[in-house]
């Protein structure tokens, strides 16, 4: 049996990281971002905490790429 949890080992299910994943994207595409961000995050696309983090971390990454 397999000690790996759901979604890897992100922790993360294909749920949730569709949810980070948009909300990276919504991120990355903004220029005038609500704050604060995290409470922001959480209730436009229904995070957790941990996942707006990430969904910050991706967009930070995706706007590095496009520059």
């Amino acid at each position: 049996m397999s000690t790996i949890p759901v979604g890897g080992t992100t922790g993360h299910c294909h749920v949730s990281t569709a949810a980070i994943d948009e909300a990276a994207a919504w991120l990355a595409s903004e220029d005038h971002l609500p704050s604060p961000i995290i409470p922001a995050l959480r209730r436009r696309f229904g995070l957790t905490a941990v996942e707006a983090c990430t969904a910050i971390t991706e967009a930070a990454d995706r706007r590095r790429r496009c520059h």
